[in-house]
């Protein structure tokens, strides 16, 4: 998710200011939204259950010569293989024989906001340049 945010906030600084702003509405205030729940997910399960906090630094994006296509395609992959790894640990039954309700919940949200992300970016990518 994180890597979904960075590559998507180089490639809002690369657009005009329009299509910057729709990039932001449609894929990146998702994606951050996604991440930031990820993160409060995690958070509060550890706290709960004692475990120690740990801090989600976003990484380097890549170099700007990529291009706004790249970074946006790299956003889907990062975000469907974020999506993936949630859906394989929900299958698990790891956070239901946690009995933590907050913890399922978190997850399925996170999931339901990266979900809709690939969609959002073939459209996105569609009238890139029109």
């Amino acid at each position: 998710m994180a890597i979904a945010v960075a590559c998507l906030g180089e490639a809002y600084e690369q657009l005009d200011v329009g299509t910057a702003d729709r990039l932001e509405m449609e894929l990146f205030r998702p994606a951050q939204k996604a991440y930031g729940r990820g993160r409060r997910t995690h958070a509060t399960f550890a706290r709960r259950f004692g475990f120690p906090a740990r801090e989600f630094d976003l990484p380097a994006p890549g170099v700007s010569s990529q291009g706004v296509r790249s970074f946006v395609q790299r956003a889907v992959t990062a975000a469907e293989g974020a999506s993936t790894r949630i859906a394989e640990l929900q299958d698990s039954m790891l956070p239901i024989e946690s009995g933590d309700a907050e913890l399922r919940a978190g997850l399925a949200e996170v999931r339901e906001l990266l979900d809709g992300l690939p969609s959002s970016a073939a459209r996105f990518l569609r009238a890139l340049g029109r």
